[in-house]
C-alpha cells in the first residue's frame, strides 16, 4: 500500500508544476512524502531494521527539500 502512496506522491511532485495546473499541490504532495517516510524510518527501527534508515532519512530530507522550496516559490 505505500508504494502506491509513494508514486501517487511522485505524480504529486511532477504534474502540477508540469502542466500550470494547481502547482501549489507540488509541495504539498512532498509534505505527504515526508509523512511517508517518516512513518517508513519508524517501521523499520520497530524491526531492528536499521540498516535500511539512512535511505530513507535521504529521502526524507529530499522530500522537506522539495516542500520547502516549493513553498518559497509560491510565497
Amino acid at each position: 500500500m505505500s508504494g502506491v502512496v509513494e508514486v501517487l506522491g511522485a505524480v504529486g511532485l511532477i504534474l502540477p508544476p508540469l502542466t500550470g495546473i494547481a502547482p501549489i499541490l507540488a509541495p504539498i504532495a512532498a509534505i505527504g512524502l515526508v509523512l511517508v517516510q517518516l512513518g517508513a524510518v519508524v517501521f523499520h527501527l520497530r524491526r531492528g531494521e536499521a540498516k535500511v534508515v539512512p535511505m530513507n532519512l535521504v529521502l526524507l530530507m529530499l522530500a522537506v527539500a522539495a516542500a520547502v522550496l516549493g513553498f518559497i516559490v509560491w510565497a
